[in-house]
């Protein structure tokens, strides 16, 4: 053995060292001399130095220590801290049990005290019974209060015991102590609502009485202007009826028509069937009410012009230029070159310019198919595409086209047929 040392290791320092050597080897050949090259970015320069073998162990050995430090530090975290807030949450209900447990010592501590004064109290009078010379019922019920109180003595030693050896124990006295000032609050507390509640029923008294009284002046007022709007829209029943449509169809219709200047689409207001009947009439009312408004407001009611001169109705008449009798579309005014002709009501102009035997035009769409049409213009103030308003100057009068004179030949439409546009005219 010794012979076998002496061939290999020169000496014994040789032979302590060997194993860290050859661990040393393991980690040069694992952990190789490295070159690395800086550049100096301000001077341009190529800096070369290189990284040792025990550098590198060290470095390797820093990241896998983090590494391992990381890892660890993740399940401590993961696992250890549900563990933490489930002692802290069993910590807290701990506390809790011993504050509940300490008020009922106190509890029992304060009846205890009570019991003994009383019992007390009792045991003097028992001693004095003699001299003062009590009945026997009286010294008896003298005696049962005795009784009773070595009872409740007797129970709240056995209370106490429990406490104080149960592990179980559920605290009694703080509940009913609790419930007693509970009861107390709510007691104020339903009071304080009663006082609410009759104030309350004083003021929906009196909303009521307004409810009504609102409810009845809307109402009337919403039949008397559809009484009044319905007065104005009989003139023309007949022509519109002749047109296939009824008066109810075009409120509808109405309702549901949106523009520039009649303004967005009418939502009717949503009455529950289980509401009053007379909410739901007046619902019906105010969507009638409003129905008819906007219906006089988008329909082509009144005259073109300033004076209403008629030369021309609508219907079979002699052709001043063939002599024969001719189907005419629709009514003239009276005027001269340059008289101002008005929208009767809002629109959207939908056509400007020449027409076949109708000279210089313009053509209205009011909505709901109703348009109106302007012919023998002498000059055009609006383009197509313009909104107007009721009086909006939209051409000056004249005699383009097939005329035989200044005039303006004027007709209403409903989906592009002339009709009789008489009543709407005089309606105004």
């Amino acid at each position: 053995m010794i012979s076998f040392i002496a061939r290999y290791f020169s000496s014994l320092w040789e032979l302590i060292t060997a194993p860290f050597r050859a661990i040393w080897r393991l980690i040069a050949r694992l952990f190789p001399p490295r070159d690395c090259t800086l550049m100096d970015t301000n001077d341009g320069e190529v800096h070369t130095y290189q990284q040792s073998s025990f550098v590198r162990f060290t470095k390797f050995c820093m990241v896998f220590t983090m590494t391992i430090w990381a890892a660890w530090a993740t399940y401590i975290y993961t696992y250890h801290r549900p563990l933490l807030q489930k002692r802290t949450a069993q910590l807290e209900q701990v506390r809790t049990q011993h504050s509940r447990q300490m008020a009922d010592l106190k509890v029992y501590l304060q009846k205890y005290n009570e019991l003994t004064k009383n019992l007390n109290i009792t045991d003097d009078k028992i001693l004095k019974a003699d001299k003062s010379k009590l009945s026997d019922k009286e010294k008896e019920n003298l005696l049962n209060a005795k009784s009773k109180i070595l009872g409740e003595l007797d129970f709240l030693q056995t209370r106490i015991a429990e406490m104080m050896e149960d592990e179980n124990y559920t605290p009694e006295f703080d509940k009913m102590s609790e419930i007693s000032v509970e009861f107390e609050l709510v007691r104020n507390e339903n009071n304080t609502l009663k006082q609410k509640n009759n104030q309350i029923m004083e003021e929906m008294k009196e909303i009521s009485d307004a409810d009504q009284q609102i409810t009845d002046s809307v109402a009337k007022l919403a039949t008397d202007n559809i009484t009044e709007l319905r007065k104005q829209m009989k003139r023309i029943n007949s022509s519109i009826s002749k047109l296939g449509l009824t008066e109810q169809g075009l409120i509808e219709k109405a309702n549901k028509y949106s523009s520039q200047y009649i303004g967005s689409e009418f939502i009717p207001i949503q009455i529950s069937k289980k509401a009053d009947a007379k909410y739901q009439k007046l619902a019906k009312d105010i969507e009638q009410w409003h129905g008819i408004k906007r219906l006089t407001e988008i329909l082509p009611f009144g005259a073109p012009v300033e004076k209403t001169i008629i030369t021309s109705n609508y219907g079979m008449r002699q052709d001043p230029f063939t002599r024969k009798n001719k189907h005419h579309k629709g009514i003239d005014f009276a005027g001269k070159v340059g008289t101002e002709l008005y929208a009767v009501a809002p629109g959207r102009v939908v056509s400007a310019g020449e027409r076949s035997g109708y000279g210089t035009t313009v053509e209205i769409d009011h909505g709901l198919g109703f348009t109106t049409l302007y012919a023998h213009l002498s000059k055009i103030m609006v383009s197509r595409g313009d909104w107007v308003r009721p009086g909006t100057v939209v051409g000056l009068g004249g005699s383009s086209g097939r005329s035989t004179g200044p005039h303006l030949h004027y007709e209403i439409r409903h989906k592009g047929t002339p009709f009789n546009p008489i009543k709407f005219v005089k309606e105004n």
